[in-house]
């Protein structure tokens, strides 16, 4: 699985990819987290709201999210 954090580098994007990380963990999932801070490839997911979380290529979210929101997109997300 493949996630990534898109953002242009701002303290909510940095925190976001913190805090995916840290679900990731406690998940056990196996799973590579990227943070894209290129705006040219972030533009590819027509995204205007930062961060967000992309899944397998997938947009799942947009904007702040807490440990538990992101855990229940995972859950949401890998069944």
């Amino acid at each position: 699985m493949e996630i990534k954090v898109l953002g242009t580098g701002c303290a909510g994007c940095r925190a976001l990819y913190e805090t995916v990380g840290q679900v990731v963990k406690e998940l056990g999932l196996e799973a590579v987290v990227l943070k894209e801070e290129d705006l040219m490839k972030i533009m590819e997911y027509n995204v205007m709201t930062f961060p967000a979380l992309v899944i397998d290529g997938k947009v799942v979210a947009k904007g702040k999210l807490s440990a538990k929101e992101v855990k229940e997109v995972f859950l949401q997300t890998i069944g």
